[in-house]
């Protein structure tokens, strides 16, 4: 990620899922007294972990409460009109993960105390239990089937509104009894469940559409040279990432035969990993969550900014 941002002192950096301030305290050192970071999280657990990490920086480091959806709105806010770099790490944090009460993992031994949350921001009004809870049969069928690619997606679907008729569901432990009862994703290397809290927790935190919104929002803002990259954990933030920046370095929408162009666009990026960059053998037997990222990089183009 470091070496695809291209950093150099001075540079403006935004860090737009700074966590706990890992890639953030990196970033720092590669831009020198002179550089400056802002790091944007919507969970405020992680915000003060970062704070903590990142303080030697000082005032070269700003931090905010924010969805990188809302880049613009915060880079006004700081009156940074170009910057040099951004960096999106995407997904749930280790910290999330490792966290019971945030309703992200399905280990056994929680199960029964660990509620359906899923949110990562807690100021959102509705958690994957309210979900569960309000959405129609038809609305969580969709969630499965295109969040989680689920095969047997409408029979869960069938199965969870079957449930809820009797009782809510609420903990991790009521969700997987659906899931065991409906026998949806067998035969698949990891736990059928993986599926089906994926599916959720998109669903949750509208995670693509604040993705588009953040790649969209961070190319506009991006300084002739600057670069965005962005590290996906699974095949539709993967797919969704190398397809926006695919057409933004294409430019042109006009149908492949017609002989003009009229619609004017012009390519504003250069994609700079033709294929998704992986985790090295060495880093994985670091870092094992590392095994499903795929890095992506993509340089603003001058003449279109």
């Amino acid at each position: 990620s470091l070496d695809g941002l291209a950093l150099r002192p001075g540079h403006h950096v935004v860090d737009g899922t700074v966590g706990g301030g890992g890639h953030a305290e990196a970033i720092l050192r590669l831009i020198g007294p002179t550089g400056t970071l802002l790091g944007l999280d919507v969970d405020e657990e992680a915000l003060a972990a970062a704070a903590a990490r990142l303080a030697p920086g000082g005032g070269r480091v700003h931090l905010e409460r924010a969805s990188f959806r809302e880049l613009r709105t915060v880079l006004e806010k700081h009156g940074w009109w170009r910057i040099d770099a951004v960096l999106l790490d995407l997904g749930v944090s280790s910290r999330q993960l490792d966290a019971p009460e945030r309703g992200f993992r399905f280990s056994e031994e929680t199960a029964d105390v660990t509620p359906l949350d899923m949110r990562m921001d807690q100021r959102l009004p509705a958690t994957a239990a309210d979900l569960l809870s309000s959405a129609s049969a038809s609305e969580i069928e969709r969630w499965l089937r295109e969040y989680g690619e689920l095969p047997g997606a409408h029979r869960l679907a069938l199965a969870i509104d079957e449930t809820r008729r009797a009782a809510p569901l609420r903990t991790v432990r009521d969700l997987l009894r659906v899931v065991e009862r409906a026998r949806v994703g067998g035969g698949r290397r990891h736990h059928p469940a993986t599926l089906v809290f994926q599916a959720l927790r998109i669903a949750v935190n509208d995670e693509l559409g604040a993705l588009a919104d953040a790649i969209d929002a961070a190319i506009d803002s991006l300084a002739p040279g600057g670069r965005l990259a962005v590290i996906a954990y699974h095949s539709l933030e993967d797919r969704l990432v190398k397809q926006r920046l695919r057409a933004e370095a294409r430019g042109c929408v006009c149908p492949p035969r017609q002989p003009v162009c009229t619609c004017g666009r012009k390519p504003r990026v250069r994609i700079v990993t033709p294929r998704a960059v992986r985790a090295s053998v060495e880093e994985l037997r670091e870092n094992p969550r590392a095994r499903s990222a795929r890095l992506r990089v993509a340089e603003r183009l001058p003449e279109a900014a």
